[in-house]
């Protein structure tokens, strides 16, 4: 049904509109008696042989909703009934924003791909903490961490800690957000040694809570081989809790758009199936030369089980899907959970 009509009447619309749209719709529809436990009857697959245990986090299944998707947290609740291991609420940023100017979301239909360049656009932290103190802790939830569009280089470590500390109490795991295309000085967040700096000084704070909630750092698709080698050595110096990877992807490279499409487009980050062996090399590329010394979610054109599965396949300890939630519709997240419940 959702392929059939809901995607085909989406798709006639301006993404941006039609994700808030969409937000309202689930809003509105969970309201109704008896809608969530339909939802939940749907979507849902619940069996213990399901459940993944990492860094002192039970997920209920591996598979999850990647960041971007409810940048100001304002659907979890609603959207665990979807069947969701884990949502990842974010990017956060101290400050709320308006991001970069419309248009900046785009539908690469034939691709099945997304180009965004959002720019972290969000309400803020503090609107944010507003909406998880309503988490009914139906679902894990991770907190996707960022730094403000306007914040100086010397200043961006502490647009992280001060988001980490307030965000402390409310989620259950923290990932810094440093591979974003789609920000101001890209090039610094990935310098090996600010890498350092910053997870150290994140580190020195959750060290001092009573309960340490599990860091994890997103990377880009489209690092070489070297600067992967670079990641490994990072997480092995500075015992960060895992990886993501991966982020959206600044390559063009065999798409079917059309070159017009593209260069009205403009810049911004691809997701989607265009992305998706080349996250899987990255996650593959870093089991193997860790000798899998560090968890992975694998994130990056799921569109499909067998997609899901050949990120498990290359090391991947978890999954996050995004734009094949938007092009498959909710059923993918079960489809999965199903495929993965067969090998056990």
């Amino acid at each position: 049904m959702y392929k059939l009509i809901i995607r085909p009447i989406f798709f006639l619309f301006d993404p941006e509109k039609i994700h808030y749209f969409t937000f309202s719709l689930i809003k509105v529809l969970s309201k109704i008696p008896f809608v969530s436990s339909i939802f939940r009857s749907l979507y849902q697959l619940n069996n213990k042989k399901l459940e993944r245990n990492l860094f002192g986090l039970t997920f209920k299944n591996p598979v999850g909703l990647a960041a971007g998707f409810d940048k100001n947290a304002v659907l979890y609740n609603e959207l665990a009934d979807f069947g969701f291991g884990f949502i990842e609420i974010g990017t956060v940023t101290p400050e709320g924003q308006e991001g970069n100017p419309k248009k900046r979301l785009f539908r690469l239909k034939d691709d099945k791909g997304i180009i965004n360049r959002m720019g972290f656009n969000n309400e803020g932290l503090q609107a944010a903490i507003t909406q998880l103190k309503k988490n009914k802790g139906k679902v894990i939830i991770g907190g996707n961490i960022g730094k403000n569009t306007a914040t100086k280089p010397e200043n961006y470590t502490a647009d992280y800690t001060q988001c980490f500390e307030e965000l402390h109490p409310y989620v259950d795991y923290f990932v810094l957000n440093v591979s974003c295309p789609n920000v101001s000085s890209h090039a610094k967040l990935e310098d090996a040694d600010y890498l350092k700096e910053l997870i150290t000084e994140v580190q020195k704070i959750n060290n001092l809570k009573s309960v340490q909630k599990p860091i994890l750092l997103k990377i880009a698709p489209d690092l070489n081989t070297n600067q992967l080698d670079e990641i490994i050595e990072l997480v092995a110096a500075t015992k960060i809790d895992g990886i993501i990877a991966s982020n959206t992807s600044v390559d063009r490279t065999g798409l079917k758009a059309s070159e017009d499409r593209l260069k009205e487009i403009g810049n911004g980050g691809l997701s989607g199936q265009p992305i998706k062996e080349k996250s899987t090399k990255v996650i593959k590329y870093l089991a193997d030369n860790s000798n899998k010394a560090f968890p992975i979610i694998g994130v990056g054109g799921i569109h499909s089980e067998k997609d899901a599965l050949e990120k498990i396949d290359a090391g991947a300890d978890l999954v996050q899907i995004y734009t094949g939630f938007i092009y498959e519709g909710p059923s993918l997240v079960k489809r999965i959970n199903k495929a993965i419940l067969k090998r056990s």
